[in-house]
């Protein structure tokens, strides 16, 4: 926690007055506050308190005087190692799942390179309603850290569960993230990983493909956490509208499975591992037309199809003792046979499971339920979590 740059949002809640406990937590292990306060949340605790404790002024209004200065919520999303909501509000919560940037908090999380971490608190009713509850949950598949609220006696005088987190338990969640942080930072530096992500198009006519539903936002989920682990990462991705974020990231963009296999090919012999997330065609049209295939006059149209190269076959051959090869395998039965057949035959160290019948996982989806297969028979199972987490608990296993 030491050196690290914490903004602290605080909402109109009771329970605010519980940040200055938190500050105090912070500030002890070594670390910068910088607090910024709704208008509602300035109701309920001063700025002068907060900032006496932060020895930072507060940040509440877009412009601090008449004399044209203001302050840069991209500023403060640069300068966060995290950001802290707590407590946060039903209000804040739908505001920040919609992007309603109207006040200078909401602003800064949208800015906000950091991890978020998010204490809500508001009466049980509220908490419960499933509004709050499918805000909570879209703010979670983001990748969003949601600290979970208590139960007990609420300001209504009531007892259930919306009453924020007590402040101790706030700050081991973070103390608990940059440990793990720390642990895990820069664990591949001067490593080279090959991922594939995305789907591939193979072309029928001059219009007209066969595709997949893949978005490639696991597989670029993959290459953003080899990257931050101090990777250099060789990214071939298929057809998709994602951005690579990370500098280490050398993206290459292919449309076919043939492509992704000479992309593949020409890259594998210099990288410590390869990660095949790509979800790419097993078959291809034989013969491609030049032009559009008309419909009329056709009687129908029949398609020849050949197998496409089979790109963890062929770069299981060519593994040498010193790299890594870890597949993937999309099931919709027979799930484990199925996976544990792929592992053996191409030679993988191990293969990542997921099923179409999992609800929230798949294509297209923010989540993901997997299940590790190892080569030497050991099996890991996962629950049901944003994919950017999944991705750390697949780099966690690349050693």
């Amino acid at each position: 926690m030491k050196g690290k740059h914490i903004v602290l949002g605080i909402t109109g809640s009771i329970a605010a007055y519980k940040a200055c406990s938190l500050i105090r937590l912070f500030i002890k292990a070594g670390a910068e506050v910088q607090v910024v306060i709704t208008p509602a949340g300035k109701e309920f605790i001063t700025p002068v308190t907060l900032s006496t404790l932060t020895s930072k002024p507060v940040v509440s209004d877009f412009f601090s005087r008449r004399d044209g200065s203001w302050h840069s919520h991209v500023d403060l999303g640069l300068w966060a190692d995290a950001m802290v909501i707590a407590p946060c509000t039903a209000s804040t919560l739908g505001k920040m799942a919609h992007g309603i940037a109207d006040n200078m908090l909401v602003t800064t999380y949208l800015s906000m390179k950091a991890p978020v971490f998010i204490a809500p608190a508001m009466d049980l009713d509220m908490y419960r309603h499933p509004a709050t509850q499918q805000n909570i949950e879209t703010l979670c598949k983001r990748g969003d850290h949601i600290i979970e609220a208590a139960s007990g006696e609420l300001a209504s005088h009531l007892v259930g569960k919306g009453r924020m987190e007590e402040p101790e338990a706030i700050f081991q969640v973070l103390d608990n993230f940059f440990d793990k942080q720390a642990s895990t930072a820069q664990t591949l530096a001067g490593q080279r990983i090959l991922i594939t992500a995305g789907p591939t198009y193979e072309k029928i006519d001059a219009v007209r493909f066969i595709g997949n539903f893949s978005t490639g936002k696991m597989g670029f989920a993959l290459a953003e956490e080899c990257a931050q682990r101090g990777a250099d990462v060789e990214l071939i991705a298929g057809p998709v509208a994602l951005q690579a974020k990370h500098e280490r990231i050398h993206r290459t963009d292919v449309t076919s499975a043939e492509e992704m296999y000479n992309a593949a090919i020409e890259r594998f012999d210099h990288c410590n591992a390869a990660i095949l997330c790509a979800a790419v065609a097993d078959f291809t049209p034989a013969s491609v037309a030049d032009h559009k295939i008309k419909r009329e006059g056709s009687g129908g149209l029949h398609i020849d199809l050949v197998p496409t190269h089979d790109i963890a076959r062929e770069l299981g051959k060519r593994k040498r003792q010193d790299q890594k090869l870890i597949g993937f395998a999309l099931e919709t039965d027979h799930e484990l046979e199925h996976a544990e057949g792929k592992l053996q035959r191409k030679n993988l160290d191990f293969i990542v499971l997921n099923s179409l019948r999992t609800p929230g996982a798949g294509f297209a989806v923010d989540t993901n339920q997997v299940t590790l297969l190892f080569a030497d028979g050991k099996r890991k199972e996962y629950g049901l979590k944003s994919k950017a987490d999944v991705a750390k608990d697949i780099i966690d296993n690349l050693r």
